[in-house]
């Protein structure tokens, strides 16, 4: 591992984030991990992706900036789409949301063993309610 670029992998990641290619996840996310400090699998890092992109068929993650220390990546990203069906309980209204998400990567042997973000849920359900 010692060839290993934690950039290079975590660019990778973000390009088939944003192509939506969940198939490829098994390229970057452990089978299983901890997802925000509780036990989870790939198949529910793909499922929670999915949702999203169901109800936001565009949505699209912007990196902004990303640290790295060791095994541990933190990223700030800008996420924007447009909701087409329900999300977070609030109806479509066609405007397009934009919202600032921060996660936490633990990396190991090449793939995510740990992954975590928060966002503010509030000011997304504004954005939403149009």
């Amino acid at each position: 591992m010692s060839d290993f670029n934690i950039r290079e992998f975590y660019d990778r990641y973000c390009e088939a984030l944003n192509a939506h290619e969940f198939d490829r996840m098994d390229e970057f996310v452990n089978e299983s991990i901890l997802s925000h400090g509780e036990p989870a699998t790939r198949a529910d890092v793909v499922a929670a992706l999915k949702s999203i992109t169901d109800a936001v068929p565009d949505m699209y993650w912007e990196i902004k900036e990303v640290a790295i220390h060791g095994e541990t990546l933190a990223c700030h990203s800008v996420n924007h789409g447009t909701p087409t069906k329900e999300w977070l309980g609030v109806a479509p209204t066609g405007a397009r949301i934009e919202i600032d998400e921060f996660a936490l990567y633990r990396v190991r042997n090449g793939k995510f063993v740990q992954m975590s973000n928060v966002h503010d849920v509030e000011a997304l359900k504004k954005q939403l309610a149009g």
